[in-house]
């Protein structure tokens, strides 16, 4: 019951009561009797109004409590001459406007965060009190490799097949650790947390620090690799001097020295020019052009290699195939460039094969992707994530010079790039043309 109602209930039984007892004392006398009814009317209907009057700041406070429950800040209230309820109505209007501040400056700021997030280069990963995923920005959706519109939200990091997910899934907050992905891709994971209605709920930063570190790691080795075949270089070519002019005293030696002393001078020229190849060969990567574009057959592309490589396939008693699709692709491309490196990668496929396997060359329109796939022993387990690695060889006479040098060329083009063994027994280099 409001408290207007209960005021007038508890005037009218006095004033019930006042008319009863003038009634009463004044029954006989019809002039004091209306007077004395009039002054106990006039009574009451001055206590209302004297009660409209003091309980008027309640009225308003309630319209502003109304209003603050529906967050409608824009109500504002009129002076009305009364020193209370001008009192009142200041207060509240400076605190209604205050408030609307408040939250003109909150749903900037929210704005502008949200903004930074989605926009930002850095993957973010927000995750509720239980661990679940409430928010991933793109840049997270395609450090995951996860299309824009999978269903992560509500899941656990543990759920995404994803490295990068699978480390951060174990993190402590205020940790890092540093994700490297086929020696190619290298992220740092850091969680932290931050502060939501008095708890601290945890979040996920994912920075991609690949092209910092192989632009470092490429102008590390490339220094070594020029001063090394500077070195050589100029001890080689001294040296194959030397016996060049030593072969003229031969003549001067019996017939069966002589003999001897040409072929172990000949060994010695020969194995300098291999160490010179050796170096050669290093120094390629580092000489390596940025890559000359144009408009090329890819279906072509991979006929030219099959055909290239049908012999030595046939050498080792394996099958050489090409699957292509029934439209022609065409990318833009490095023509000199991506032959080297399918070349290298249908060499590795056969020399992994052995003997009596097959190699496929697999073309894909959409997205365009070439894949090498071989069905050899595949990749020995702890070596993916070395693969390409510069300089890394799992073969006994190897120099790590072929995917080194198939790094550096799909990096340059922006294609993205993988090498994997899979459970069906086959092992798949794969080039996403479309990056």
């Amino acid at each position: 019951m409001k408290i207007r109602t209960k005021f007038a209930l508890f005037l009218l039984p006095i004033h019930l009561a006042g008319l009863a007892l003038c009634y009463m004392l004044f029954r006989e006398n019809r002039l004091f009797f209306i007077f004395a009814e009039m002054a106990i009317v006039g009574s009451y209907l001055l206590c209302f109004l004297s009660f409209r009057s003091v309980s008027r700041p309640l009225q308003l406070l309630l319209t502003g409590l109304d209003a603050i429950r529906d967050r409608d800040f824009n109500v504002k209230f009129v002076q009305t001459g009364q020193y209370e309820t001008d009192q009142l109505i200041g207060v509240y209007n400076e605190m209604i406007d205050r408030l609307r501040e408040e939250r003109t400056r909150q749903e900037q700021q929210h704005f502008f965060l949200d903004k930074l997030i989605q926009t930002s280069p850095t993957g973010i990963i927000i995750l509720d009190y239980d661990g679940l995923v409430t928010e991933i920005n793109p840049r997270a959706r395609e450090q995951l490799g996860l299309p824009y519109d999978a269903p992560v939200l509500g899941h656990a990091l543990d759920d995404i097949s994803h490295p990068i997910a699978h480390s951060a899934a174990v993190l402590r907050a205020g940790e890092a650790c540093m994700v490297h992905i086929q020696g190619v891709e290298t992220y740092k994971c850091r969680k932290a947390e931050f502060i939501d209605r008095g708890f601290a709920r945890p979040f996920i930063m994912v920075e991609d620090l690949t092209a910092e570190i192989l632009r470092a790691e490429k102008n590390a080795y490339g220094k070594v690799i020029r001063m090394m075949a500077h070195e050589v270089n100029n001890t080689i070519g001294a040296i194959n001097s030397i016996l060049q002019a030593s072969l003229a005293y031969a003549d001067s030696l019996p017939a069966a020295d002589a003999a001897e002393f040409r072929e172990v001078q000949g060994i010695c020229i020969e194995r300098n020019g291999r160490l010179n190849r050796f170096m050669r060969n290093f120094a390629d990567i580092v000489r390596l052009p940025p890559p000359q574009r144009e408009h090329y057959n890819l279906n072509r592309l991979l006929e030219d290699i099959a055909a290239l490589m049908e012999v030595q396939a046939a050498n080792r008693q394996c099958r050489l195939t090409t699957v292509l699709p029934s439209r022609t692709v065409w990318a833009s491309i490095d023509v000199q460039q991506m032959e080297q490196v399918l070349v290298n990668a249908v060499k590795n496929a056969l020399e992994s094969i052995g003997q009596n396997g097959e190699a496929q060359l697999v073309l894909q329109e959409r997205p365009t992707t070439i894949l090498v796939r071989d069905n050899g022993p595949g990749i020995a387990s702890g070596k993916e994530e070395n693969l390409f690695s510069p300089f890394f060889t799992t073969k006994k006479d190897g120099q790590g010079i072929g995917l080194t040098l198939s790094r550096e060329i799909l990096l340059n083009h922006g294609f993205s790039f993988s090498l994997q063994s899979h459970q069906d027994g086959w092992t798949e280099f794969r080039i996403g043309v479309d990056g």
